[in-house]
């Protein structure tokens, strides 16, 4: 078992109030959220939901490597890209649907190996079963095609 930690200092209320996120491996410290870097693309600070994605993102794409291990190909490399949405619902919000974009390189695979061997690894990754009260978890993922002569 693992467990890892993070923390929010937050300051004031509201609109107003501004918090610091830090994590135990240093990776963030005291880096800045609010209101405005949440809800009005404020660009200065970070927000729940571009963590959330990066997380799953990269929990996505290492299950992706190792599910491709397993199955016997190896990935040269893997870009992933996670879009969380935020919509309002009531009086307040929800994650209402993640889009994870993967592209691969991966040497002999078939297109139908890789989609395969990809739906086994959003299924299997532990973000994306922790998010299972997200109505929709979307995974486009393209095999990039070996262009080398």
């Amino acid at each position: 078992m693992t467990e890892k930690t993070a923390s929010v200092h937050w300051e004031g209320s509201g609109k107003t109030a501004v918090g610091n996120i830090s994590t135990e491996t240093g990776a963030l410290k005291d880096y800045p959220y609010g209101f405005a870097s949440r809800f009005e693309d404020d660009r200065r600070g970070s927000n729940p939901e571009e963590l959330l994605g990066a997380a799953h993102a990269a929990c996505f794409t290492m299950a992706f490597s190792f599910a491709c291990e397993k199955a016997g190909w190896k990935t040269t490399d893997v870009d992933t890209k996670a879009s969380i949405r935020l919509s309002k619902e009531g009086e307040g919000f929800v994650i209402d649907h993640v889009q994870l974009s993967m592209e691969a390189s991966i040497a002999g695979i078939n297109d139908e190996q890789f989609q395969e061997i990809a739906a086994i690894a959003k299924r299997d990754c532990p973000l994306s079963k922790a998010l299972a009260s997200v109505p929709e978890i979307a995974l486009q993922a393209t095999l990039r095609v070996d262009t080398a002569p």
